[in-house]
Parts: C-alpha cells; structure tokens; sequence
C-alpha cells in the first residue's frame, strides 16, 4: 500500500455531526435489519455479479469486505437505496412500508427543501475524519482500493459509480455536485465522463473554451443522500449542499481540498483532487447503462489527474453499478424523479394531478406515468405535454402515458390496462420529433444525425373526455366494499 503523507489518530472527530457520516447510516440500516456482510468476494467480475443479482431480487444493502486481493477493512457498499426502507432513512423520514407512501410523503417537500436551501450553506471546518490519511504526488495508486470490475463488457474497473463530483463554475461562486462515471485508467489519473448538457459538463466547457485547468474534487464513500441528489435535477445555480442541507435541516460539514480549494465533505470515507486539463482526453468506456444495455461506446473522455487522496482508516467505497433494470439505484431515482416530476406539473400549472410515476422499466426517464382527475378538454394532453418537456422529464424520455384518477401510475399492469381500453392509437397518440437525447440512448445506433435528438410518445390513456358520461363502469367491487370484505375475512384476504 502506499506511505501516508499524514495520518491522524483513529479517534471519530467529536466535533463533526455524524447526521453526514456513511457509517452511522450503514449501522442505523443494520437496526433496520436491511444489511448483510459479504466476506471475501472478488473484485474482478464477482462483487458486481453478486451486486446485480442481489438487485434484481430486492435484496438488503450489502457491505462486501475481505475482498480479494485487498487487505481486511478496506470495503464495498453496494444496494444503499434500493427499498422504501432504506430510501426513507436516506431522507430521514420514519420508516415506510411501501412506495406509494414514500411517494405521497414526499409529496411539496422538493418545494420545501429548494426554499430551505438558502438556510443551510455548507460549513467549512478545520478537520474531518477523511483527513486521517492524506496521499500525495508519486505515493498515489488508485487502486490500493478495491475498485471493482462491475460487469463482464466494461472497458475497465470503475472508481466512480456512486460518485459526487464537486466542481465551481468558472465565473460565480457556484459549487455543483454531480453523479458522473469514473474509471481508472492508471495509478494517477482516471476518465471524468460529463454527459452534454449536465452541469458539470457545462462548467467544464466553459473553463476548456477559457483554455484553463479544470478544477476536480471527488468523493467515493458518503452519506448516500449526497450521492442521490448529484444525481437529480436540482435548478441551475443552486448547490446541492444546500439542497441537501435542507433536507435534514443542518449543513453538509466541509474542508478545502489542499489543491484546488473546492469544498469536500469533511465525513467522507474517501476523496480524489486534482485537474482535467484543456485538450488532455482519453478513451473511456463501455459501461453497462441505466437503462440497461451497453449504448455508448469506448470514446474520449477528460483525464482527471489526481494530485491528492484524502481517505478515512479502512475506507468505503460506495457503489452504485448500473445494468438492466432493477439496478442498485433505480429505485431510488424512480421514487425520487416520481416526486419532482408531480412538483414539476404543479409548478407549470397543470391542475388536477393525482400521481406520477418514473417507471424503473426505463431507468426512471424512458418512462413517465401521471394520473389526473380530468377537469376539461385537452387536460390529458396538456399533462402529458408538459411532463415530456420539462426539465425532469426532458432528458432521454420515450413514453409518457396519462391515465384516469383511478388508475395508480406506479401499477404498470393496471397503467397497460388503461392503455389498452382506454386509448385509441390513431387519436389518442402525439409524437414530439427532435427532442433531448443522448448517444447513450441504445436506439442511437439507429438514427442518422449530427447530434443526439430522439423522439417522445404521449399516449393519452384517460377515458374521452366529451364521453365521460355515457364511458362504460369498470366491473369491479367498490374500495368500501373492498375495505368490508378485507376486515370481515382478515386472515383470508389479509388486513
């Protein structure tokens, strides 16, 4: 391993909340009964395999340690926020049973938490726990930490899955936090991939068209809530340290990097710093994607060179691997995006919504549900319209289907049923041409285009609205009678 520059007492920093701190969430998940220890899996190929499959099975959080090739200590997490139990002590709610109630809980708390922002800057500290081990120069090797080879396709092994990138904008006081993909490429440097049109990627344009050094700090081990809203569309301009301060109503602690002076969170298990410099890019990629194939090519990306290494005694790595959908963050994006999306519609004047839904079918993008109580002609469409081009819903959308009050967005076999009875596919279907897309899209092999448009369907699943009155009944028993039945034979139909 490599010689420590500096390296403080094992003692926990009394003076720094642990509200931020990625252990006590790991031990207050423990309570929960949502996490399993792992010993000794490989970090070639078999932490993420076991990763993927534990996914897809709903399976608790997994903390992987005595991992091959590394010592005893220096661990993985994987599946932080994959159930509505752990995705609720994520947001310091109590604890719910499912989705749905997560979802109407969160129901005008983006709104809150935006408005509280302003109350809670980050606070710059002294010293922090991820100050017990400082690394410089020619002492760095990236990978004297168990960075794994997620899946069997990837272009190599990834650092930054759960990653929050920490960067300024060029000419204001800006400091966003993005979720990019980072892999290692040697001991010193590893590839920094900014999708078009993401914040990050827009400073880091800015300052390249300035011909200077961009300015990087990276955290890979951290409060999860840290790594869920770098990965939202949080407004331009605003910090998600603020937004996420407001969340818990105390600010994110932070230190600045000896480098370059950006804010890293002083609890963080382990940190990168360093510069992409102008012109210096390298190949990158494949990695399996968020919706589940692998769209986006090897191709260049910026090289971050890594000046320092600020990690915590036996650190953790945070992982979040994307694959076919349920992957370990779909749900959380799905639940999160279903949120702000409602917000959204509200925002932009749209009466009359129930629910959304951003299905994890389409890695909570591809595929967008909202239900309506009808109020007037053309309300469906304006919903619909609105959902497929507003700032959540924009970015790589597909579909976007608006359904009746009485159908639950989140219920895809109940939404296809709309669908079917519902809707007419000469009348009832728009198509929106040269919308947001991405090279990422694995329908872009098949489009013939200078840069990345796609197409968005809004399928109109709502009952007509001028026949309303005359529409047929659905044959089902009434919710009283259903509430009846389940109370009078209890142990039959359960509560």
């Amino acid at each position: 391993m490599a010689e420590k520059v500096s390296a403080l007492p094992e003692t926990e920093n009394t003076s720094l909340s642990n509200i931020w701190d990625l252990r006590s969430w790991l031990a207050r998940v423990e309570q929960l009964g949502e996490l399993k220890h792992v010993s000794g899996a490989h970090w070639d190929l078999e932490l993420g395999g076991i990763s993927e499959i534990n996914n897809r099975q709903r399976g608790p959080c997994l903390l992987f340690d005595d991992i091959v090739d590394y010592p005893s200590g220096y661990r993985v997490v994987t599946g932080t926020t994959g159930s509505p139990v752990r995705l609720a002590a994520t947001l310091g709610f109590p604890s719910y049973p499912s989705s749905a109630e997560l979802v109407e809980a969160l129901r005008g708390k983006p709104q809150q938490w935006e408005a509280l922002s302003v109350e809670f800057p980050p606070q710059y500290v002294e010293d922090g726990p991820v100050l017990e081990n400082v690394i410089a120069g020619k002492e760095i090797n990236l990978l004297d930490f168990p960075v794994p080879k997620w899946h069997e396709k990837d272009g190599g092994r990834y650092i930054g899955t759960g990653s929050v990138v920490v960067t300024k904008d060029l000419d204001s006081e800006w400091i966003n936090l993005g979720a990019y993909r980072m892999m290692v490429h040697d001991k010193r440097t590893c590839a920094l991939n900014m999708v078009a049109g993401k914040h990050g990627r827009q400073q880091i344009d800015r300052y390249f068209s300035a011909g200077k050094p961009f300015p990087v700090v990276v955290s890979l081990g951290h409060h999860p809530l840290l790594f869920l809203f770098a990965g939202l569309e949080v407004k331009y301009g605003l910090s998600e340290y603020n937004y996420v301060g407001g969340i818990l109503g105390e600010p994110v602690q932070v230190i600045k990097g000896e480098v370059t002076g950006l804010p890293m969170p002083a609890a963080s298990e382990l940190v990168v710093e360093g510069w992409c410099q102008p012109g210096n890019f390298k190949m990158e990629g494949p990695l399996g994607e968020f919706h589940g194939y692998y769209s986006s090519s090897e191709k260049g990306a910026p090289v971050l060179e890594v000046e320092r290494v600020y990690h915590r005694n036996n650190p953790i790595l945070l992982g979040t691997p994307p694959a076919r959908p349920p992957h370990d963050y779909s749900y959380s994006k799905a639940v999160m995006r279903s949120a702000l999306l409602h917000e959204a519609l509200e925002k932009a004047g749209v009466p009359g919504v129930v629910g959304c839904w951003a299905d994890e079918v389409g890695g909570s993008r591809m595929l967008l549900v909202v239900s309506i109580k009808q109020g007037y002609q053309g309300h469906a469409r304006q919903a619909g319209l609105v959902a497929s081009q507003c700032h959540v819903g924009a970015y790589l959308g597909r579909y976007v289907i608006v359904v009746d009050d009485d159908i639950d967005p989140s219920d895809l076999q109940n939404v296809m049923w709309a669908v079917v009875t519902r809707s007419d596919p000469a009348r009832d279907i728009e198509i929106i041409t040269r919308a947001w897309g991405s090279r990422g899209d694995p329908q872009n092999v098949t489009f013939d285009q200078k840069v990345p448009y796609n197409t968005r369907a809004i399928i109109d699943a709502c009952r007509a609205y001028e026949y309303l009155d005359v529409f047929p009944p659905v044959a089902e028993i009434s919710p009283q009678f259903q509430e009846e039945l389940k109370k009078k034979w209890k142990d039959l139909l359960g509560s």
